[in-house]
């Protein structure tokens, strides 16, 4: 079994590098999947499934079944032996996404250093750099990214990850979120990357890992929250 795993994985790193990605990283930011999720995979640390094979494999123009078998009628580095349907992506709350679609585009990528004793740090405009959006952004308006600062949502967030994005995206109790908190009238914009409890007219909610607790935010402070697509490695 653990041959069969190690197999698997060799594999999709040799179909990633010809694919041209010289990172693992740089491959799960254009598959749109979580940076970890598909490190796990390529090292073997953890087993992937014929749908998981088919979004690699139309990324890296192989054959999913040569990924998860090495069938060697195909998965030579050419082209699929046949159409790979629209496949979707998992995305950090476990929910499937629509299908990688768009052309890639640039979005900034916003935080600072430092951060505050919750993670906190200023929303104020400047951008720290800009990446290449993953495919499940690429047609979003306003998407944009966050580096995350500190371990206050370790190991979900680990410090100096970057966060995806989508503020079009309705958000729900459990979902993972960049709040913007203005604490003071004319004040600078706080963001806080974590996770949603609830939002209503009296008050914003949202949970820490570390140390846990709950954050909560009068209503009439609270400027936005935004929906966490993804997250990964720059």
């Amino acid at each position: 079994m653990f041959r069969a795993m190690s197999d698997k994985a060799e594999r999709l790193r040799e179909a990633r590098r010809k694919a041209g990605y010289r990172f693992a990283s740089d491959a799960a930011n254009a598959l749109g999947v979580i940076a970890s999720t598909y490190r796990a995979h390529e090292n073997g640390q953890n087993d992937f499934d014929l749908g998981e094979a088919r979004i690699y494999g139309r990324r890296f123009n192989v054959d999913p079944y040569w990924l998860l078998e090495g069938d060697r009628r195909v998965g030579n580095g050419t082209a699929p032996a046949g159409p790979v349907g629209p496949v979707g992506v998992e995305d950090p709350n476990g929910r499937v996404l629509t299908p990688l679609v768009g052309q890639g585009k640039k979005i900034p990528v916003f935080g600072q250093a430092v951060g505050g004793v919750d993670g906190e740090f200023l929303m104020n405009g400047n951008v720290l750099y800009e990446v290449m959006a993953p495919p499940t952004l690429s047609d979003i308006s306003g998407a944009y990214a966050v580096s995350v600062s500190g371990d206050s949502m370790s190991p979900r967030y680990e410090d100096g990850e970057i966060c995806f994005v989508d503020p079009k995206r309705p958000v729900r109790r459990g979902d993972y979120v960049i709040a913007q908190i203005r604490l003071e009238e004319n004040g600078a914009l706080l963001a806080y990357v974590k996770k949603f409890v609830r939002h209503n007219t009296a008050e914003l909610v949202l949970e820490q890992f570390n140390p846990p607790k709950e954050l909560r935010f009068d209503a009439n402070t609270v400027h936005s929250v935004h929906y966490i697509a993804l997250a990964g490695n720059a």
